[in-house]
């Protein structure tokens, strides 16, 4: 039967090397490597499909006849030839004595083998090679060097945009959020506080600053309502004659046409065409489409509970929103695109006007603790006082880019008119004027 030649030199060894040809294993031992030994068959042409089972692995008999001794070692130095046929013989035996304790021996340029490095260069280049090996690369295991030149890119980044992420054209929120590529924004609120009208004021600044594309899976808006949103942030002007425009006119049939025209430049709908429910996976796949054809930026999904959220029925809600999560952290890791992902606080009982917290999302505690950002939007219910009904609170809970922001709050204000969110209140003017003309029947009587 097969075997290794010169297997009796690595009986007691834990170290061991192997090399192609018996002038390689005589190289070594000349050069004071006597735990080595040699195939005794040439090298493949290639890498094969798969490793057949023992019994019918006749190529490589002689690694299972040899299993008695090369089991005992803990690293296994492989020195096969550096051509093509040397490199497949090295994956080969490397995949049946096991990834996790091999090593390659990488000869000299220029060189083929242990026998020409030695005639080539002499006895040093051999030891230098030998003691300096590479580890076989393990399918999802990797160390920091082998991510040198992206971390090195990392660091040499001198715009402070590339570092922290981009602005959200807000100098106030700036300071604590900003929009990093490759993260996932939880936002909640109460119904009616405004966040997904934030988000569209967000996505719009955003396009215009910085030219992303963004895909929108808003399940609570129609179509021609979530246009008009948008429509009168890119305008700065109102969709209707209506009484939230305050007289202002509304934008022309021809600003209607030209936003529409960005707006269908930057902004991508996720919308499912039959009466059933999207789940997460078909929304990732289809932004993963949008990504391809597009190259969006940003994804929007909003919110949690309009999605279809059938599981196992041994599989529990927090074990769902666990997965559902890490699904899509993973899309937006890999595609290095943002994702905004809109879920509702639970039923507060007793509730008294306060923000939530993000533990109060229905559902699971990992919505928090999954999140790179989590953010709450506040707005008053005081309706005897439009000016503090026009201020949001814009509460970032959690930031785990330290890099990118930090936990505190601040305030913006809400322009009916166009819908966008301001740094200031440009109506505090006008409730001045109204509270004066509501007290100036007093001051003449």
């Amino acid at each position: 039967k097969k075997i290794l030649y010169g297997l009796d030199d690595i009986a007691e060894d834990n170290v061991i090397i192997i090399v192609e040809g018996e002038c390689d294993k005589l190289a070594m031992e000349q050069m004071g490597f006597r735990n080595c030994v040699s195939v005794p068959d040439g090298a493949p042409s290639k890498v094969s499909g798969s490793v057949p089972a023992p019994e019918v692995d006749k190529k490589y008999s002689y690694i299972w006849n040899c299993r008695g001794h090369l089991d005992n070692a803990a690293r296994i130095l492989i020195g096969t030839d550096s051509d093509g046929p040397g490199q497949a013989l090295g994956e080969e035996l490397a995949r049946r004595l096991g990834k996790e304790r091999c090593w390659a021996i990488k000869w000299p340029e220029g060189c083929k083998d242990a026998n020409d490095t030695l005639l080539k260069h002499g006895a040093e280049a051999v030891k230098e090679a030998v003691n300096s090996p590479e580890a076989y690369p393990i399918r999802g295991l990797f160390n920091f060097n082998m991510f040198h030149d992206e971390i090195l890119s990392y660091y040499g980044l001198k715009d402070v945009d590339e570092r922290r992420g981009i602005s959200t054209g807000w100098k106030a929120m700036d300071n604590y959020y900003r929009v990093v590529p490759g993260e996932l924004t939880v936002v909640t609120g109460v119904p009616n506080s405004g966040k997904s009208e934030w988000i569209d004021a967000l996505l719009y600044n955003i396009a215009s600053e910085n030219g992303w594309c963004f895909a929108l899976c808003s399940m609570e808006k129609k179509v021609r309502e979530h246009a008009r949103q948008l429509l009168e942030k890119y305008a700065n002007k109102p969709f209707f004659d209506a009484p939230y425009a305050k007289g202002q006119k509304r934008m022309t049939q021809e600003e209607l046409e030209q936003g529409l025209q960005w707006l269908s430049e930057r902004f991508f709908l996720i919308r499912h065409e039959d009466e059933m429910l999207p789940n997460v996976d078909w929304i990732l796949d289809v932004s993963r489409a949008a990504v391809m054809r597009y190259g969006i930026r940003g994804l929007v999904i909003d919110p949690y509970n309009e999605l279809d959220h059938q599981r196992p029925f041994s599989m529990s809600e927090t074990e769902y929103v666990s997965q559902m999560l890490t699904k899509i952290k993973k899309f937006a890791q890999h595609y290095d695109c943002h994702v905004w992902f809109v879920a509702h606080p639970k039923q507060l009982q007793n509730w008294k006007g306060e923000a939530p917290d993000l533990y109060d999302i229905s559902g699971s505690a990992h919505f928090v603790n999954k999140a790179d950002n989590g953010i709450v939007i506040h707005r008053t219910r005081d309706t005897s006082r439009p000016d503090l009904m026009r201020a949001a609170q814009i509460y970032v809970r959690k930031v785990r880019n330290k890099a990118a922001g930090t936990i505190g709050e601040c305030t913006l204000y809400y322009d009916r008119k166009s819908g966008r969110y301001l740094d200031e209140d440009e109506d505090e003017g006008e409730d001045v004027c109204l509270a004066m003309l509501m007290r100036m029947p007093e001051a003449w009587g």
